[in-house]
């Protein structure tokens, strides 16, 4: 089964930061675009950022713009979301996966892992 296994959640106070990461399980990242997601359980999962099988095009929802930043580390079969000036906002629990594409309308190519949970609060 091609997943990740995502980590480095945990509570920040507001203003913080985190680094999460993505380890790919059971395949390489070469050659994938993967994105993050993020989901209150009972909603709809929506996109945060994605990154480019190079690695040389990213993208970034609205809300973290300037803020979060994703990278990929190939040789690691790891891809990354450094998260900075966090919001109560942000919370959610946090997912990866990989893509068709990133663009709007891309097909997840991935399994679903458990995610990590990420709490902003003081």
């Amino acid at each position: 089964q091609l997943q990740f296994v995502e980590s480095g959640g945990g509570l920040v106070q507001p203003g913080g930061s985190l680094r999460l990461s993505c380890a790919a399980s059971g395949f390489t990242l070469d050659h994938r675009h993967v994105g993050w997601f993020r989901q209150v359980p009972g909603k709809e999962r929506r996109v945060v950022s994605c990154i480019s099988s190079s690695g040389d095009a990213t993208n970034y929802a609205d809300s973290v713009k300037g803020r979060f930043t994703i990278s990929r580390d190939n040789a690691k079969n790891t891809v990354y979301l450094q998260m900075n000036s966090l919001k109560p906002e942000d919370t959610d629990v946090y997912y990866c996966a990989a893509r068709s594409s990133c663009s709007d309308f891309s097909l997840i190519l991935t399994s679903w892992g458990q995610g990590t949970q990420v709490t902003v609060s003081s």
